[in-house]
Parts: C-alpha cells; sequence; structure tokens
C-alpha cells in the first residue's frame, strides 16, 4: 500500500463533518446530495469510494439504499463507525481507492469518488483510480467523481492572502499559474482540461459537470451569518446557475458525473 502518513496525520487534526454541516459547507453537501437523488431508483447499489467518516454513506444508507463504504485512513473509519445505528445498512472496509479487488467487476449501480481525486498527484493514479471506479460499476450506471479546482486557491489563498510572492519563489505555480501539488500540500488542485485528459482514457460519456460550492467559500462568512430565508434564497441561487459551464472552473470544488458504456 502506498505511504499515506500525510494523510492520516492531516485528517486525525481535521474535522470534515464539521466543514460539511456548517452553513457555507452545506453549500457543497445538498448540491452534491442533489444530484445523487437524481440519478437514484429504490433497490441500486451505493459505493462510496473514500468514503471519510461517512456523511454521505450513512445518509443514503438510511434512505434505505445498500451502501458500501470503502475509505483509506482508519481514523476516519473509527468515526464513521461511530455514527452507524442497528439499522444501517452498511458495509464499511478499509482499503485504497487505486485498488478495490474486493468488489466484482459491475457490481454497483452507483460509485461516488467524492475525496480520492483531492489526494491523487500524477495521472497515473487518477486513471487506476478512475479505472476501479467504472470496473465495480454496472454498464450504463453512474459514476461521480469530485475535485478540487485551480483557481479558487490561486484566488484566495495566493492573492487574497497575500501569498503570491512566497509561492512564486518556492516553485508552487506554472508559468500560467497551474499550482504544482505533492504530497505535503495535501490537495492535488486541477483545472477542467485535466479531468477531461483523465477521463479520456476510459468510455465514458458525461452526463453533467457541476460547480459544487460555486461562489460559497469565497463569501463563506457572509454565507455563515445569513438568515435562514436569506440562506435559503441563496442556495436557489446557486442551484440555478452551478451547471454553467462558463462558471465552473472558478468553484473550489466540481462533480462530474459520469456513465458506463
Amino acid at each position: 500500500m502506498r505511504d499515506i502518513s500525510y494523510l492520516i496525520k492531516y485528517y486525525e487534526n481535521y474535522n470534515e463533518q464539521s466543514r460539511l454541516e456548517s452553513k457555507h459547507g452545506k453549500i457543497e453537501y445538498l448540491t452534491t446530495m442533489k444530484y445523487i437523488h437524481d440519478y437514484l431508483q429504490p433497490g441500486m447499489r451505493i459505493l462510496e469510494v473514500g468514503a471519510g467518516t461517512g456523511r454521505y454513506a450513512l445518509t443514503l444508507a438510511r434512505e434505505g439504499y445498500q451502501v458500501n463504504a470503502i475509505e483509506l485512513v482508519q481514523h476516519n473509519i473509527d468515526i464513521l463507525n461511530s455514527y452507524i445505528q442497528p439499522n444501517d445498512n452498511i458495509q464499511v472496509d478499509q482499503g485504497d481507492a487505486l485498488d478495490l479487488s474486493r468488489y466484482n467487476d459491475e457490481t454497483f449501480n452507483l460509485t461516488l469518488v467524492l475525496g480520492p481525486m483531492y489526494h491523487l498527484y500524477n495521472d497515473e493514479d487518477k486513471i487506476q483510480c478512475l479505472k476501479e471506479a467504472i470496473r465495480v460499476t454496472k454498464k450504463y450506471g453512474k459514476i461521480m467523481v469530485s475535485y478540487c479546482l485551480n483557481e479558487a486557491t490561486v484566488i484566495t489563498y495566493a492573492f487574497v492572502g497575500n501569498n503570491i510572492k512566497e509561492c512564486l519563489a518556492k516553485n508552487m505555480l506554472t508559468e500560467d499559474f497551474h499550482c504544482k501539488s505533492t504530497a505535503k500540500d495535501i490537495f492535488e488542485l486541477v483545472r477542467i482540461e485535466d479531468i477531461n485528459r483523465i477521463n479520456s482514457y476510459f468510455n465514458i460519456e458525461r452526463d453533467k459537470l457541476i460547480a459544487t460550492d460555486g461562489a460559497t467559500r469565497y463569501i463563506r462568512q457572509v454565507i455563515d451569518d445569513m438568515d435562514e430565508e436569506t440562506y435559503n434564497i441563496y442556495l436557489k441561487y446557486h442551484l440555478s446557475i452551478c451547471e454553467r459551464q462558463d462558471l465552473i472552473g472558478a468553484s473550489h470544488h466540481c462533480l462530474d458525473i459520469l456513465t458506463k458504456k
């Protein structure tokens, strides 16, 4: 198994559950769940690869779906297991997104890859991750893959955070301002053309590419301070524009919805 010491250290000190339950974090969660529900039908089997602490997997299990969840970091698995209730229809395993050999070919109607691509730093690993997700998905089934996007980090960390000179001095950016991510940086940051390049290796078709948080994280404090009525209006606005391809590249996160052909 590959070295994951950097991920273990990160997730032992990070509350992913809390992020997704904050007002601004809920936008990403609610958007992702909205599109998951658009494709679900009764009786479907679901696999979540890189399930983290179970925010999505447990919700879907409690909605009556048969869910398998596989997670790399034991700390996250321990938290996930602590949330499981007796009637939750979920099987949790420890394992790597690059090796789903415990699952047979064409087992799942829907395969969620909502975290692994954040921590894979070369095309070879990204291709292997997507290859495995496609393999275990039934023909004409759906694969949903999340990515962290480049421009939001350049804008918020490099410029708003006044770190741009340091980033350039440390050779953290290409000449056209594409982040050079490594394991020590934790998150891999991509552009839409990078996602398209990975997809081109497979017999898949894109249904939709969604900006799961859009402008939300640029104005997170504003969102967190909204009253409930204003917040619901903002969510409605976000959902009305999250499929606009002219805006997606500026989002912090995106969701690629694919069909296995």
